[in-house]
């Protein structure tokens, strides 16, 4: 953040792109920014409400005040978070660019093994929903668990594999689980194998990702590049992301994301319908036009 150019011999670059928020101080050369949110400066306590956020929270609000002052160019992975900046910084609005991220080949539809599933908890003849990403308050894994309650309460055959990558709430929304009398069908599995993970995404009836805000989004770009259907938020960067091919939901509604699970569990027209749109859908998230487009940001600000 502060001390990189007495670290880092820097003689002879042309152009610094730093990938991930924060632009460090003292450099002298032209620089690119990716800011892919900006949530620590809007809604800090959905990044990290806990007494270390404090410290997190004055770290980025600072680095990424400074790469919206100071970037020569900043680009961003969704018109979503292109928004959020130019209506925070009016002033930063012309430096803005999309730079809309990819998915990787890698992730594809593949079998799905029974002892795959039995190792995360799910028994045979028994269908799951699927949550993937890391334990913070706006991707709003409580809602989920609300929700998934809410539209299986008289199904016992369908649980809900949470994948996480930080898994530090699990407790605590295993608390939620046993409240709703669901304790038994919700599996955590912390972090899992990426063959494993592509099982999930290509086994499950559906992702569920009911975000409060996302940059991007990834687990959404994977699951559709795997087949699987998409329940998602009809906010920030989701609607953009799956771009018709998600059944959206207001993640505050409850009762709104449950009917759309319900839609999915009850009508294999709609699913396989969901499927195929997003496999569409994620053949157009290239990582090769995410990397022309920063090409073209760095031939700009370099002329």
């Amino acid at each position: 953040m502060w001390w990189l150019p007495q670290v880092v011999d820097l003689s002879g670059v042309d152009l610094f792109h730093a990938p991930f928020n924060i632009l460090p101080a003292g450099l002298k050369m032209k620089t690119v920014t990716t800011i892919h949110d900006i949530m620590w400066l809007k809604h800090p306590k959905w990044c990290n409400p806990s007494p270390y956020g404090l410290i997190e929270r004055h770290f980025y609000a600072h680095g990424i005040n400074r790469a919206l002052g100071r970037s020569d160019a900043i680009a961003t992975v969704s018109k979503a978070t292109a928004r959020e900046i130019t209506h925070l910084r009016p002033d930063a609005a012309d430096k803005v660019t999309v730079t809309l991220s990819g998915v990787s080949p890698d992730f594809h539809p593949v079998e799905v093994r029974e002892d795959t599933l039995a190792s995360v908890g799910i028994k045979p003849g028994h269908k799951f929903i699927l949550t993937a990403g890391q334990f913070a308050p706006y991707k709003n894994h409580a809602g989920a668990i609300k929700a998934f309650a809410r539209a299986f309460a008289a199904r016992d055959d369908i649980d809900l594999v949470m994948v996480q990558r930080r898994n530090s709430g699990a407790g605590e929304l295993a608390s939620l689980a046993r409240s709703l009398g669901i304790e038994a069908r919700v599996h955590f599995t912390g972090p899992v194998s990426f063959p494993t993970l592509l099982e999930l995404y290509s086994g499950a009836m559906a992702l569920l990702h009911p975000s409060l805000c996302e940059g991007f989004g990834n687990p959404l770009a994977e699951a559709m590049a795997c087949g699987c259907p998409v329940v998602t938020s009809d906010v920030s960067a989701m609607p953009e992301v799956t771009n018709g091919a998600a059944l959206l939901a207001n993640p505050h509604d409850t009762d709104a994301i449950a009917a759309a699970l319900t839609r999915i569990a009850s009508d294999d027209k709609l699913a396989a319908e969901l499927s195929q749109k997003g496999l569409a859908r994620a053949s157009e998230l290239s990582w090769e036009s995410f990397a022309e487009a920063n090409l073209d940001i760095y031939r700009r600000v370099l002329a």
